[in-house]
Formats: structure tokens, sequence, C-alpha cells
């Protein structure tokens, strides 16, 4: 067998061989429902090892293209899977969907004055009480990502009263009868600043990939102004067009990327 363990090129390996059997799924050779060549077969096609294979099925696992059941053949599901409005409205719904065990430790919640952008963001007259949590979130233990959320004052306070240990804030504020029904995504990069630095365990000025977003009710009034700020190489964004849809994924990038 073949040893890459600790070799520079083994993760370069195992994401070559996940990109080629991707497109193989996506251009129809492996049709949906249909099941992979078993991984030694795959080992000696693409001359990796066994455990490259694994790691490779493990990505497209987490992108929804293949059955995660190990000691039998993978099957396929077909091309990427459209999410939906929760998985990507809620970090811990998304984490879920794909096998992995969401976290999140509370940093603190503040009570202060929208500043102006804030303000327009969450349709409040300049200067209007507002809540902003900081949290760090993870996905089966590991640092992925820095959530900031700001709320109006009327679902802030809901937030503030949440016990620190709650896995997911959407969930318990519809609970409480705060209802998410559209958003908008704004996807860029940010520098990491201190308190990114602190929680990622990461360098300040570190880019990190940014997502805002803001989210309205059934009658279109902000609920919530959110900036997701992930570690690279984690975290990946994709666009499906189409002419009745464009619908936008987040996948799971596992073997991150040191920063």
């Amino acid at each position: 067998m073949r040893q890459e363990h600790g070799s520079p090129d083994s993760e370069l390996r195992y994401r070559r061989v996940a990109a080629e059997l991707r497109e193989a799924i996506i251009a129809g050779e492996y049709a949906t429902g249909a099941k992979l060549p078993p991984e030694g077969t795959l080992a000696e096609r693409y001359g990796v090892s066994r455990g490259t294979i694994r790691h490779a099925l493990a990505v497209l696992r987490s992108d929804g293209l293949v059955t995660s059941r190990r000691g039998t053949r993978r099957t396929v599901l077909g091309g990427p899977r459209a999410q939906s409005f929760s998985e990507l409205l809620s970090f811990t719904n998304w984490a879920r969907s794909i096998g992995e065990t969401p976290g999140g430790r509370l940093d603190r919640v503040v009570r202060r004055p929208a500043e102006p952008d804030e303000a327009a963001q969450l349709g409040l007259e300049a200067g209007a009480e507002v809540y902003l949590v900081l949290r760090l979130r993870t996905l089966s233990g590991e640092p992925v990502m820095v959530e900031r959320s700001l709320y109006p004052a009327r679902v802030g306070a809901l937030v503030a009263e949440l016990q620190p240990d709650v896995v997911s804030h959407t969930e318990a504020l519809v609970t409480h009868g705060v209802l998410f029904t559209d958003a908008d995504h704004t996807i860029d990069l940010a520098c990491a600043d201190a308190d990114d630095a602190r929680l990622l365990d990461c360098r300040p000025g570190q880019v990190l990939l940014r997502e805002r977003r803001r989210t309205t009710d059934p009658e279109g009034v902000p609920v919530e102004w959110s900036e997701d700020r992930y570690l690279p190489g984690t975290i990946a964004f994709t666009v499906h067009n189409s002419v009745a849809a464009s619908p936008l994924g987040r996948r799971h990038r596992p073997g991150s990327v040191t920063p």
C-alpha cells in the first residue's frame, strides 16, 4: 500500500481525485443511484492509496454527491443538491444536513445604539437600540467561523435571554414566533480583526471568506443583519444557474488550510 500520510502533496492528491470524480458524476458518467467502483479499483485508477480515496469520497459526501456509508460501495446521489432556505440561513441546520456536529461558543452580547449603516440594514431610525451577538462556530469541534449577528431590540432581547450553550439561535427564535422567510446574501473577503484572530486562532489581517446576510420576516421587516467570517479552506459557496432558478449552496471543505 502506498504511504502518503504526511506527504506535502497528500492534500492535493485527494482534492484532485475528488474534483475528477465530481466532474464525472456531474457529466453523467456515474448515474444517480449507481455504485461507484470499489476503493481499491479507484486507488489503482488514480494511482493513489485507499486512504486518499477515502478522503476524496468524504469531500463528495459533504457535497451531497454520494452516500456516506462506510464498508460498502458508495452510491451516487446525483448532482450538487440545492440547499433549503433553512440550511442557508442556519449554520446549525446546514451542518447537520452534511453529517457534521455543529457547535458554538458565545463570546458576548452587547446592547448599544445602531451605527448608521446598521440602522439602514435593519430599517431602523438612526441610533435605535440593537443587540450585537458574537459567537465562534465549530464543525465537529473544529473552529470554522466567527458569527456576528445584529438584531433589532425586540429580537435581540429574546437572544439575550437564551442560555449561552444554545447551539442554534435561529431555531430558538422561531419557537418565540420570530419568522425568517427571505434573505439577501453578499459574499466577499474581509481581513481578520482582533476578535477573529482570538477566536479562530489566526493572525490579525488574515484574509477570511465573508458572508453578509440580511433576513426579513413575511412582512418584509428586517429581523437580522449578520456577518459570518470563515477560515480559508473550510467553506465554499457554489451557485448553480439555470433558466428556472439560481440556488446558492454552501459546502464544507475538510482538511482546511492552516492560516
